[in-house]
Order: structure tokens, then C-alpha cells, then sequence
């Protein structure tokens, strides 16, 4: 009896019809991009002061003093959310006295901005931030928009799995579509924040699990240049759901998984797709693609189950699973947080956030590279040791060397982003087959609890500007340190059952048993495909 493989070889690896359906699917994700951090732009936080109404009776000198000034990276700015009580300075406005001459401004009441702020445009026109006055005592909501958006993400891939054995691969793909370009398209008519959110909310859930790097760093690339030139977030958000419309489509040429509909035993249209595939490169067809009676045999054998407890089921086995959570969101608040906060950075935003996007590149090239040679905790360990290092050196730069705390942030990037692009291959040969979809699944579930709490991270840059980058440095050598205690999975025998799993570096001691040395002798080494 032939399994789906074997029914299908006559097709060929990598022919026309597998290069067009890869690159159409490809294109199909390249919203992810825009949908993922978009919200840097849509909720920008532009410099920003108490206003004074036109109304108040003040002199020019008092209306250039109504707002104190305060210390911020060794400088001396107008304070963002206090202004002096305006009914007393238009008092001394009235009696013809003088801010710093007649009057000690340091012993002035203040009070918040009561008549609202007035927003620089010199970076955004409008944003969310500026739209509902997202700043001072209301500031938590901007963090918690993009935290509440990534809870969307997790919630999707609860589910999306699950929706897709059921319904077929093809429907909920572009049903993941249509809900991630329909409510972003309804975003643009929130009238609050609170509206604004729960459809924020929506279109997380919407994003696509499984993707191509390569084209979603297309989507990532290409937002900053649309937000360049559409700086309104409700004109930008219309832009960005353009190129979803674009996808519908691809309905018409992307066919249904024939692996799906044969476990449905739909066998008539499985055999259309394959025969419409043959004839696209151009190889003869057999009379029976599938027969009936080997039908059975199509589907995947009965394996015992394994249920999440068995990740923790001895001392090794719950040691590897504790560490690979860490590493796993550790590494993912990192990436995410350095993401978002690249507008924050000195300079233009715009060019901050495309640099952001092309240091992934080389990155992952290098990954690449690494895991084709080098054992795998070391690469992975110095990697986060290079990023996390050059973060801390950040606190060292003075503040008006820009570049050199841009070429170190993107640096750190760098690191980051390629040991995160190693995690999946990494964990995926720890652990062996009965356990190892759910091990790399309950770790990438880590890494969007990670994605969560990172812009709590962006945050805290308002209060200190290197305080986010000493927090990600050192969180990022921590879980580098702890990567060299993992056991090493390059070359090696991929286990079989949990107890073949290797031992932590802590726990190996012992001889070798009988099957280990049997192993040794007719090794089954795993070469994985980055």
C-alpha cells in the first residue's frame, strides 16, 4: 500500500505548480506584515504640551512660560502633562509682571492640562495617541493596544488548527483574511479608543500562523514607506488594507490541500488538483492516482498520545520545557520590543522602522548559515550574548550620538532576530516525535506571551530612555547563560521516546545503555531545512 508520498512522486519536488502555489500563498501573508506593526504608526506618541486657549488674557512672555519646564536626557524641555495654574498667571499677566523677574516661576501651583494638549505634527499629523489624547494619566491605554492585539494573535492560534482540520486549509486562510482586512477596514471608523481596540483585537486573531519570513518582512518593509506618506492613521489604516483586498483573487488559484480532502475522503477532487498539477509540469499522469481501496492506508497510523503533562513528566524532561519557555519568550520580548520602539528612536522614525525591518535580512541569512555547521547552543547562546551585550552598551552613549545609538539598537536587532529564527529548529530536535509538534507549539505560545508584555518594555521608555535597553540586555545574556546548559542537538541521534531525550548539562552522568549504544553504532541523524 502507498501512503500520499508514494501516490505523488510522479509530480516531481519542486516543479512549476509547487513554485506558483508557494509564491501565491507567499504573497497571500504579505499583509501579515502590515497588520503586525502597524501599530507603531497608527498609535505614534508625538512630542507634546499643555494648551492654553486662545481666550486667556496673558502676555507674550506669560503665554511662553505658562508651561514649566522639566530635565529630560540632559536637557531641559517643556513638561508634557503640567501647566502653571492659568487663573494665577493671568493675574500677574494683568498686573504687568514678569515671569523670572518679578515672579519666582518655581514657586507657581500647577495643574494638568485641563483645556487639553497641543501635538507637535512634525512627525504624524494624527494619530489614535492624538486623536483621543492617549497621553499623561490616559498613556497605559497606547502599550495595552498593541499587548491586546498580540492577545488576539494567541487567541487565533488556539483555534486556526483546529478550524482548519475541520472546515479545509484553503477556507479558513482566506477566511483569516478577509477578517483581518474586513474589521481593520472597520477600524477606520472608531469613535473611541475602546472601539478602536476590540477590533484591534479582532484582526490579531486573524493573523496567520504559519507564514513565509521572506515575504513577511516585504509587508514590514513596505509600512514605513506607506506611512511616510500618508502621516493620517485613519488614511494610513484605509492604505494598508488595500493590499488584502488585492488577495481576494487568489481565491480562484489557490487549490484546497489534496492531504486535506483525502482525509475527508473526498478522492474526486484531490485527484483534480493533482491531475491540473501534472499537466502544469508537464509529466505524465497514472490512470489511478488514488485508489479507493488503499484509502485506509492514506490516513496517518494511530500513535499513542501524548497529552502536555508528558512535557513535564520527569526532572530532565521539565527542566528542558522550563527553559525552552524562557528562551522562547525572552527572546520574543526582545525582538518585539526593539520592533516597536524603533520610532522612538533619535532620528527619523520612518527610516528608524525600515532599518529595523532590513537588519532581518542578514540575520536570517546568518542563521542560516550557523545551523548548517556550528553546534546549535553555542550559536544560539552567542548570538543573544551579542545582541544583549551591545544593548547594554547603549546607556554608555551620550544622548546627542545618535547614530552610534542606532547602529547599536539595530546591532542588538540583529542578534535577536537570529537566534529567534533558531528556536524552531532548535526545539523541534530536542524532542522526540510523539511530543514535538506540542513541545515547539506550547513554546511558540511562550514567545506571544513574550510578544504581550514587550511594549510594556517600549513603555517604560518615556520615564528613562535606556531603561528598556539595560531590561532587554539583560533579561537577553540571562537566557543566553541558560542556553548553554541545554543539551546539544547538532548531529545527533533524534530521540525517539522521551526517555531517549539527552540530559541537561547538570544531570548527565551515567553509562550508556544498550539501545544508546546500538544508536551510536547506526545513527538516524536529522539534516533540518531552515
Amino acid at each position: 500500500m502507498r501512503d500520499y508520498d508514494e501516490a505523488t512522486a510522479f509530480l516531481g519536488e519542486w516543479g512549476p505548480f509547487q513554485r506558483l502555489i508557494f509564491f501565491l500563498l507567499s504573497l497571500s501573508i504579505i499583509p501579515n506584515g502590515f497588520n503586525g506593526m502597524s501599530v507603531v504608526f497608527l498609535a505614534g506618541t508625538p512630542e507634546h504640551r499643555c494648551r492654553v486657549p486662545d481666550t486667556a488674557n496673558l502676555s507674550s512672555a506669560w503665554r511662553n512660560h505658562s508651561v514649566p519646564l522639566r530635565l529630560q536626557d540632559g536637557r531641559e524641555v517643556p513638561h508634557s502633562c503640567r501647566r502653571y495654574r492659568l487663573e494665577a498667571i493671568s493675574n500677574f499677566s494683568a498686573l504687568g509682571l514678569e515671569p523670572g523677574r518679578d515672579v519666582d516661576l518655581e514657586q507657581l501651583e500647577q495643574e494638568s492640562c485641563l483645556d487639553g494638549w497641543e501635538f507637535s505634527q512634525d512627525i504624524y499629523l494624527s494619530t489614535i495617541v492624538t486623536e483621543w489624547n492617549l497621553v499623561c494619566e490616559e498613556d497605559w491605554k497606547t502599550p495595552l493596544t498593541s499587548s491586546l492585539f498580540f492577545v488576539g494573535v494567541l487567541l487565533g492560534s488556539f483555534v486556526s488548527g483546529q478550524l482548519s482540520d475541520r472546515f479545509g486549509r484553503k477556507n479558513v486562510l482566506f477566511a483569516t483574511m478577509a477578517i483581518q482586512t474586513g474589521f481593520s477596514f472597520l477600524q477606520i471608523f472608531s469613535i473611541n479608543w475602546e472601539m478602536f481596540t476590540v477590533l484591534f483585537v479582532i484582526v490579531g486573531m486573524g493573523q496567520i500562523s504559519n507564514y513565509v519570513v521572506a515575504f513577511i518582512l516585504v509587508g514590514y518593509m513596505l509600512l514605513p514607506l506607506f506611512a511616510y506618506f500618508i502621516r493620517d492613521w485613519r488614511k494610513l489604516l484605509l492604505a494598508l488594507t488595500v493590499p488584502g483586498v488585492l488577495c481576494v483573487p487568489l481565491w480562484w488559484f489557490i487549490p484546497e490541500s489534496p492531504r486535506w480532502l483525502i482525509s475527508q475522503r473526498r478522492l474526486r477532487e484531490a485527484e483534480d488538483i493533482i491531475r491540473k498539477a501534472a499537466k502544469m509540469n508537464n509529466v505524465a499522469v497514472p490512470v489511478v492516482i488514488f485508489d479507493p481501496v488503499e484509502l485506509q492506508e492514506l490516513k496517518p497510523p494511530k500513535q499513542q498520545k501524548a497529552f502536555i503533562l508528558d512535557l513535564f513528566r520527569t526532572r530532565n524532561i521539565a527542566t528542558i520545557t522550563t527553559m525552552s519557555l524562557l528562551l522562547w519568550m525572552l527572546t520574543s520580548i526582545g525582538y518585539f520590543a526593539l520592533s516597536l520602539n524603533s520610532p522612538n528612536l533619535h532620528g527619523d522614525a520612518y527610516l528608524n522602522c525600515f532599518l529595523s525591518a532590513l537588519i532581518e535580512v542578514p540575520a536570517y541569512i546568518t542563521a542560516w548559515l550557523l545551523l548548517r555547521t556550528l553546534p546549535r547552543r553555542y550559536i544560539i547562546a552567542g548570538v543573544l550574548f551579542l545582541g544583549g551585550g551591545v544593548l547594554l552598551l547603549i546607556q554608555l552613549v551620550p544622548a546627542d550620538y545618535d547614530f552610534l545609538s542606532i547602529g547599536l539598537v539595530m546591532l542588538g536587532k540583529f542578534g535577536i532576530t537570529s537566534a529567534f529564527s533558531m528556536l524552531y529548529v532548535f526545539t523541534a530536535e530536542l524532542y522526540p516525535t510523539l511530543v514535538r509538534n506540542m513541545a515547539v507549539g506550547i513554546t511558540s505560545m511562550a514567545s506571544r506571551v513574550g510578544s504581550i508584555i514587550a511594549p510594556y518594555f517600549v513603555y517604560l521608555g518615556a520615564y528613562n530612555r535606556v531603561l528598556p535597553y539595560i531590561l532587554m540586555g539583560s533579561l537577553t545574556i540571562l537566557i543566553g547563560i541558560v542556553t548553554l546548559f541545554f543539551p546539544e542537538s547538532f548531529g545527533m541521534t533524534l530521540p525517539e521516546t522521551l526517555e531517549e531525550m539527552q540530559k541537561v548539562k547538570w544531570f548527565r552522568s551515567g553509562k550508556k545503555t544498550r539501545n544508546s549504544v546500538d544508536s551510536e553504532e547506526n545513527p538516524k541523524v536529522l539534516i533540518t531545512p531552515f
